[in-house]
Protein backbone atom coordinates (compact mmCIF):
# COMPACT_ATOMS: atom_id res chain seq x y z
CA UNK A 1 0.00 0.00 0.00
CA UNK A 2 1.34 3.40 -1.21
CA UNK A 3 1.80 6.11 2.27
CA UNK A 4 -0.24 8.86 1.49
CA UNK A 5 1.10 11.96 2.91
CA UNK A 6 -0.18 15.34 2.37
CA UNK A 7 -3.53 15.93 0.74
CA UNK A 8 -2.67 12.58 -1.96
CA UNK A 9 1.40 12.65 -2.07
CA UNK A 10 1.00 13.01 -6.10
CA UNK A 11 -2.07 13.41 -8.22
CA UNK A 12 0.18 11.21 -10.74
CA UNK A 13 1.08 8.06 -7.53
CA UNK A 14 -1.50 5.47 -7.82
CA UNK A 15 -2.57 3.74 -4.58
CA UNK A 16 -3.38 0.19 -4.30
CA UNK A 17 -6.33 0.78 -2.03
CA UNK A 18 -9.22 -0.65 -3.89
CA UNK A 19 -7.26 -0.07 -7.32
CA UNK A 20 -7.87 3.50 -7.34
CA UNK A 21 -5.82 6.39 -8.71
CA UNK A 22 -5.30 9.01 -6.41
CA UNK A 23 -5.84 12.51 -7.44
CA UNK A 24 -7.67 15.44 -7.97
CA UNK A 25 -10.01 12.70 -10.15
CA UNK A 26 -10.50 10.79 -7.76
CA UNK A 27 -14.50 10.67 -6.58
CA UNK A 28 -13.49 10.96 -3.01
CA UNK A 29 -11.45 13.84 -3.77
CA UNK A 30 -13.81 15.87 -6.20
CA UNK A 31 -14.05 19.82 -5.71
CA UNK A 32 -14.93 22.58 -7.77
CA UNK A 33 -12.98 23.04 -10.38
CA UNK A 34 -10.16 25.37 -10.54
CA UNK A 35 -10.74 26.57 -6.91
CA UNK A 36 -8.34 26.69 -3.94
CA UNK A 37 -9.94 26.45 -0.46
CA UNK A 38 -8.14 28.03 2.28
CA UNK A 39 -11.47 29.25 4.37
CA UNK A 40 -10.83 26.16 6.81
CA UNK A 41 -8.49 23.12 7.87
CA UNK A 42 -12.24 21.35 8.57
CA UNK A 43 -12.60 21.43 4.90
CA UNK A 44 -10.58 18.24 4.33
CA UNK A 45 -11.39 15.18 2.80
CA UNK A 46 -10.45 11.46 3.76
CA UNK A 47 -8.11 9.93 1.68
CA UNK A 48 -8.58 6.90 0.05
CA UNK A 49 -6.18 5.21 2.76
CA UNK A 50 -8.00 6.67 5.46
CA UNK A 51 -11.70 5.11 4.06
CA UNK A 52 -10.10 1.95 3.81
CA UNK A 53 -9.38 1.46 7.35
CA UNK A 54 -12.82 3.50 7.90
CA UNK A 55 -14.37 0.57 5.78
CA UNK A 56 -12.13 -2.16 7.75
CA UNK A 57 -12.95 -0.82 11.34
CA UNK A 58 -14.23 -3.15 13.98
CA UNK A 59 -16.74 -1.82 15.56
CA UNK A 60 -19.53 -2.16 18.52
CA UNK A 61 -22.03 -0.21 20.30
CA UNK A 62 -19.81 2.89 22.23
CA UNK A 63 -22.39 3.37 24.86
CA UNK A 64 -22.18 0.55 25.68
CA UNK A 65 -18.39 0.73 26.02
CA UNK A 66 -18.04 -1.92 23.69
CA UNK A 67 -16.39 -0.66 20.43
CA UNK A 68 -12.60 -1.64 20.14
CA UNK A 69 -11.77 1.12 17.77
CA UNK A 70 -12.92 3.71 20.23
CA UNK A 71 -11.23 2.33 22.84
CA UNK A 72 -8.11 1.90 20.68
CA UNK A 73 -8.05 5.57 20.03
CA UNK A 74 -8.89 6.68 23.29
CA UNK A 75 -6.33 5.22 24.85
CA UNK A 76 -3.70 6.25 22.07
CA UNK A 77 -4.57 9.93 22.69
CA UNK A 78 -4.44 9.43 26.34
CA UNK A 79 -0.95 8.23 26.48
CA UNK A 80 0.10 10.73 23.76
CA UNK A 81 -0.72 13.10 26.42
CA UNK A 82 0.71 11.98 29.55
CA UNK A 83 -3.75 11.47 31.27
CA UNK A 84 -5.24 8.85 32.42
CA UNK A 85 -8.04 8.49 30.05
CA UNK A 86 -9.64 10.00 27.08
CA UNK A 87 -13.25 9.96 25.57
CA UNK A 88 -14.09 10.73 21.79
CA UNK A 89 -16.41 12.86 21.48
CA UNK A 90 -18.83 14.30 17.93
CA UNK A 91 -17.34 17.74 18.19
CA UNK A 92 -14.97 19.38 19.21
CA UNK A 93 -16.97 22.71 21.02
CA UNK A 94 -19.24 19.81 23.11
CA UNK A 95 -15.67 18.51 23.95
CA UNK A 96 -14.55 21.98 25.03
CA UNK A 97 -17.88 22.51 27.10
CA UNK A 98 -17.95 19.10 29.02
CA UNK A 99 -13.96 19.99 30.17
CA UNK A 100 -14.57 23.02 31.35
CA UNK A 101 -17.64 21.86 32.69
CA UNK A 102 -15.48 19.63 34.51
CA UNK A 103 -13.37 22.07 36.11
CA UNK A 104 -16.42 24.72 36.44
CA UNK A 105 -19.69 24.55 38.66
CA UNK A 106 -22.43 26.93 37.54
CA UNK A 107 -22.02 30.23 38.92
CA UNK A 108 -18.06 29.44 38.95
CA UNK A 109 -15.90 31.68 36.34
CA UNK A 110 -13.50 30.58 33.82
CA UNK A 111 -10.71 33.21 33.14
CA UNK A 112 -10.07 32.85 28.93
CA UNK A 113 -8.55 35.03 26.54
CA UNK A 114 -10.98 37.49 25.13
CA UNK A 115 -10.87 35.80 21.36
CA UNK A 116 -10.34 32.51 22.42
CA UNK A 117 -12.68 29.66 20.66
CA UNK A 118 -14.60 28.78 24.20
CA UNK A 119 -15.25 32.83 24.38
CA UNK A 120 -16.32 33.23 20.65
CA UNK A 121 -17.14 30.53 18.84
CA UNK A 122 -18.99 28.34 20.65
CA UNK A 123 -21.89 30.42 20.52
CA UNK A 124 -22.58 30.43 24.31
CA UNK A 125 -22.47 26.88 25.12
CA UNK A 126 -21.07 27.12 28.12
CA UNK A 127 -23.34 29.37 29.87
CA UNK A 128 -26.23 28.31 28.22
CA UNK A 129 -25.60 24.43 29.15
CA UNK A 130 -23.60 24.60 32.17
CA UNK A 131 -24.32 27.92 33.94
CA UNK A 132 -20.62 28.91 33.83
CA UNK A 133 -19.31 32.16 33.75
CA UNK A 134 -15.86 33.95 32.04
CA UNK A 135 -13.86 36.91 32.50
CA UNK A 136 -11.28 37.78 29.96
CA UNK A 137 -8.02 39.13 29.27
CA UNK A 138 -6.76 40.78 25.89
CA UNK A 139 -3.42 39.59 24.04
CA UNK A 140 -3.65 40.19 20.31
CA UNK A 141 -1.32 37.16 19.92
CA UNK A 142 -3.50 34.95 22.10
CA UNK A 143 -1.00 34.57 24.47
CA UNK A 144 -1.05 33.85 28.41
CA UNK A 145 -0.61 37.02 30.27
CA UNK A 146 0.27 35.68 33.34
CA UNK A 147 0.28 39.36 35.13
CA UNK A 148 -3.26 40.53 34.40
CA UNK A 149 -4.70 36.61 35.27
CA UNK A 150 -3.17 37.04 39.07
CA UNK A 151 -4.68 40.64 39.13
CA UNK A 152 -8.02 38.33 37.45
CA UNK A 153 -7.88 35.61 39.66
CA UNK A 154 -10.59 35.79 42.24
CA UNK A 155 -10.54 33.50 45.58
CA UNK A 156 -13.59 32.13 46.89
CA UNK A 157 -14.83 34.45 49.16
CA UNK A 158 -18.34 33.56 50.35
CA UNK A 159 -21.51 33.66 49.02
CA UNK A 160 -20.64 37.46 47.91
CA UNK A 161 -18.09 37.32 44.51
CA UNK A 162 -17.90 34.73 41.75
CA UNK A 163 -14.91 32.34 42.58
CA UNK A 164 -12.62 31.96 39.28
CA UNK A 165 -12.58 28.12 39.11
CA UNK A 166 -10.17 27.25 36.54
CA UNK A 167 -7.66 29.00 33.43
CA UNK A 168 -8.41 28.22 29.62
CA UNK A 169 -5.56 28.80 27.40
CA UNK A 170 -5.85 27.51 23.73
CA UNK A 171 -2.89 26.29 21.18
CA UNK A 172 -2.72 27.04 19.02
CA UNK A 173 -4.75 30.39 18.65
CA UNK A 174 -7.21 30.22 16.18
CA UNK A 175 -8.37 33.85 16.12
CA UNK A 176 -4.70 34.93 17.16
CA UNK A 177 -3.53 33.37 13.97
CA UNK A 178 -2.48 30.10 15.00
CA UNK A 179 -0.13 31.40 17.40
CA UNK A 180 1.88 28.88 19.75
CA UNK A 181 1.97 29.46 23.59
CA UNK A 182 5.51 28.80 24.88
CA UNK A 183 5.83 25.63 27.40
CA UNK A 184 7.66 27.86 29.55
CA UNK A 185 4.56 30.11 29.83
CA UNK A 186 1.82 27.40 30.26
CA UNK A 187 4.25 26.10 32.92
CA UNK A 188 4.51 29.09 34.51
CA UNK A 189 0.38 29.51 34.50
CA UNK A 190 0.50 25.86 36.10
CA UNK A 191 2.50 26.79 38.99
CA UNK A 192 0.18 29.48 39.39
CA UNK A 193 -3.17 28.23 39.27
CA UNK A 194 -1.69 25.10 41.50
CA UNK A 195 -0.71 28.16 43.78
CA UNK A 196 -4.36 29.68 44.02
CA UNK A 197 -6.25 26.24 43.65
CA UNK A 198 -7.47 26.99 39.93
CA UNK A 199 -7.36 24.12 37.48
CA UNK A 200 -6.37 24.23 33.54
CA UNK A 201 -8.22 23.18 30.69
CA UNK A 202 -6.02 23.31 26.87
CA UNK A 203 -8.03 23.78 24.44
CA UNK A 204 -5.92 21.68 21.93
CA UNK A 205 -7.86 21.56 18.91
CA UNK A 206 -4.89 22.78 16.85
CA UNK A 207 -1.97 21.04 19.43
CA UNK A 208 -0.80 18.76 16.80
CA UNK A 209 0.62 21.45 14.71
CA UNK A 210 1.88 23.65 18.24
CA UNK A 211 4.14 19.83 18.35
CA UNK A 212 5.10 20.06 15.43
CA UNK A 213 5.91 23.54 14.64
CA UNK A 214 7.68 23.22 18.44
CA UNK A 215 9.85 19.88 19.00
CA UNK A 216 7.91 20.17 22.62
CA UNK A 217 6.73 16.36 23.29
CA UNK A 218 2.61 16.27 23.56
CA UNK A 219 2.87 14.82 26.98
CA UNK A 220 4.64 18.44 28.21
CA UNK A 221 1.79 20.15 26.46
CA UNK A 222 -0.57 17.75 28.74
CA UNK A 223 1.43 18.09 31.84
CA UNK A 224 0.29 21.64 32.14
CA UNK A 225 -3.20 20.80 31.95
CA UNK A 226 -6.30 19.25 34.38
CA UNK A 227 -8.15 18.66 31.02
CA UNK A 228 -7.68 18.76 27.11
CA UNK A 229 -9.85 19.06 24.28
CA UNK A 230 -7.88 17.96 20.77
CA UNK A 231 -9.01 17.94 17.17
CA UNK A 232 -8.92 15.53 14.81
CA UNK A 233 -11.11 17.06 12.16
CA UNK A 234 -8.86 19.85 11.32
CA UNK A 235 -5.13 19.86 10.42
CA UNK A 236 -5.29 15.67 11.15
CA UNK A 237 -8.03 15.59 8.21
CA UNK A 238 -10.55 12.82 9.93
CA UNK A 239 -14.08 13.60 9.04
CA UNK A 240 -15.24 14.10 12.59
CA UNK A 241 -14.14 14.23 16.16
CA UNK A 242 -12.65 15.62 19.16
CA UNK A 243 -11.22 13.70 22.18
CA UNK A 244 -11.42 15.04 25.66
CA UNK A 245 -8.41 14.17 27.92
CA UNK A 246 -8.13 14.03 31.52
CA UNK A 247 -8.57 11.56 34.75
CA UNK A 248 -10.72 8.41 34.94
CA UNK A 249 -12.86 10.27 36.92
CA UNK A 250 -13.12 12.94 34.71
CA UNK A 251 -13.89 10.86 31.26
CA UNK A 252 -16.36 8.99 33.81
CA UNK A 253 -18.53 12.00 34.31
CA UNK A 254 -18.01 13.56 31.17
CA UNK A 255 -19.26 10.14 29.04
CA UNK A 256 -22.28 10.48 31.05
CA UNK A 257 -22.54 14.09 29.83
CA UNK A 258 -22.07 13.39 26.71
CA UNK A 259 -25.29 11.13 27.04
CA UNK A 260 -27.51 13.38 28.42
CA UNK A 261 -26.58 15.97 25.99
CA UNK A 262 -27.12 13.66 23.08
CA UNK A 263 -23.35 13.29 21.93
CA UNK A 264 -23.98 9.30 22.54
CA UNK A 265 -22.91 7.24 19.63
CA UNK A 266 -22.69 3.78 18.71
CA UNK A 267 -20.92 1.74 15.82
CA UNK A 268 -18.39 4.69 15.60
CA UNK A 269 -15.05 3.01 15.69
CA UNK A 270 -15.62 3.87 11.47
CA UNK A 271 -14.50 7.31 12.63
CA UNK A 272 -12.04 6.78 15.05
CA UNK A 273 -10.48 4.75 12.88
CA UNK A 274 -9.70 7.86 10.48
CA UNK A 275 -8.74 9.26 13.87
CA UNK A 276 -5.94 6.59 14.40
CA UNK A 277 -5.29 6.57 10.74
CA UNK A 278 -4.57 10.04 11.13
CA UNK A 279 -2.43 9.97 14.17
CA UNK A 280 -0.18 7.37 11.98
CA UNK A 281 0.20 9.57 8.82
CA UNK A 282 -0.73 13.39 9.01
CA UNK A 283 0.74 14.58 12.27
CA UNK A 284 4.58 15.36 10.67
CA UNK A 285 2.95 16.41 7.33
CA UNK A 286 1.54 19.29 9.19
CA UNK A 287 5.34 20.94 8.91
CA UNK A 288 4.24 21.02 5.17
CA UNK A 289 0.70 23.30 5.84
CA UNK A 290 3.18 25.90 8.19
CA UNK A 291 5.52 26.50 5.13
CA UNK A 292 2.67 26.95 2.94
CA UNK A 293 0.91 29.10 5.46
CA UNK A 294 4.32 31.42 5.53
CA UNK A 295 4.23 31.66 1.30
CA UNK A 296 0.77 32.83 1.51
CA UNK A 297 1.25 35.64 4.52
CA UNK A 298 4.38 37.22 2.28
CA UNK A 299 1.97 36.96 -0.73
CA UNK A 300 -0.62 39.30 1.29
CA UNK A 301 1.99 41.59 2.57
CA UNK A 302 2.36 39.97 6.09
CA UNK A 303 5.81 39.03 7.78
CA UNK A 304 6.16 35.52 7.22
CA UNK A 305 8.18 35.42 10.44
CA UNK A 306 4.98 35.63 12.22
CA UNK A 307 3.13 33.07 10.53
CA UNK A 308 4.01 30.14 13.73
CA UNK A 309 1.64 27.31 11.87
CA UNK A 310 -1.29 26.81 9.06
CA UNK A 311 -3.13 29.78 10.20
CA UNK A 312 -2.21 33.40 8.63
CA UNK A 313 -4.66 36.14 9.69
CA UNK A 314 -4.15 39.75 7.66
CA UNK A 315 -5.98 43.47 8.21
CA UNK A 316 -8.13 44.75 4.79
CA UNK A 317 -10.35 47.62 5.58
CA UNK A 318 -13.23 46.08 3.76
CA UNK A 319 -12.78 42.36 4.82
CA UNK A 320 -15.75 41.41 2.71
CA UNK A 321 -14.69 42.89 -0.41
CA UNK A 322 -11.36 41.56 -0.17
CA UNK A 323 -12.87 37.99 0.11
CA UNK A 324 -15.34 38.34 -3.00
CA UNK A 325 -12.25 39.44 -5.07
CA UNK A 326 -10.71 36.63 -3.82
CA UNK A 327 -12.95 34.27 -5.15
CA UNK A 328 -13.89 35.61 -8.11
CA UNK A 329 -10.22 35.17 -8.59
CA UNK A 330 -10.51 30.92 -7.66
CA UNK A 331 -9.86 31.53 -3.89
CA UNK A 332 -11.48 31.29 -1.05
CA UNK A 333 -10.80 32.60 2.21
CA UNK A 334 -12.62 33.91 4.79
CA UNK A 335 -13.83 37.03 6.66
CA UNK A 336 -13.20 36.37 11.01
CA UNK A 337 -14.53 40.26 11.55
CA UNK A 338 -15.23 43.46 9.30
CA UNK A 339 -11.81 43.61 8.67
CA UNK A 340 -9.95 40.70 9.16
CA UNK A 341 -9.42 37.51 6.67
CA UNK A 342 -7.93 34.55 7.48
CA UNK A 343 -6.56 31.81 5.55
CA UNK A 344 -6.00 28.15 6.52
CA UNK A 345 -3.58 25.68 4.98
CA UNK A 346 -4.63 22.34 4.85
CA UNK A 347 -3.93 18.53 3.79
CA UNK A 348 -6.06 19.06 0.55
CA UNK A 349 -4.04 21.92 -0.41
CA UNK A 350 -0.67 20.65 -2.47
CA UNK A 351 2.58 22.67 -3.05
CA UNK A 352 1.30 24.01 -6.46
CA UNK A 353 -2.08 24.94 -4.84
CA UNK A 354 -0.59 26.77 -2.18
CA UNK A 355 1.94 28.72 -4.78
CA UNK A 356 -0.97 29.55 -7.36
CA UNK A 357 -2.54 30.72 -4.00
CA UNK A 358 0.42 33.00 -2.95
CA UNK A 359 0.28 34.03 -7.14
CA UNK A 360 -3.36 35.58 -6.78
CA UNK A 361 -3.11 36.42 -2.97
CA UNK A 362 -0.24 38.93 -4.48
CA UNK A 363 -2.74 40.47 -7.41
CA UNK A 364 -5.42 41.45 -5.02
CA UNK A 365 -5.43 45.26 -3.17
CA UNK A 366 -3.70 44.75 0.06
CA UNK A 367 -5.30 47.79 1.27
Amino acid sequence: MVELKGRNASVSTPSTVAGDPVGRSHPTRRRMVGVIDLRSDTLTRPTPAMRQVMADAEVGDDVYGEDPTVTALEERVAGLLGHEAALFMPTGSMSNVLAVRSLVGPGEEVLCEASAHIARAELGAHGVYTGVTMRTWIDPRGQVDLPTIRRLHAPDMGPFFVRTAAISVENTHNFAGGTVLPLADLQDLREHATGVGAAIHLDGARLWNAHVATGVPLAEYGAVADVISVCLSKGLGAPVGSVLVGSADTVAEARVWRKRMGGGMRQVGILAAAGLHALDHHVERLAEDHAHARLLAEAAGADPAGVETNIVVVERADAPAYVAAAAEAGLRVATVGPTTVRMVTHLDVTAAEAEQAAHILAGLPAA
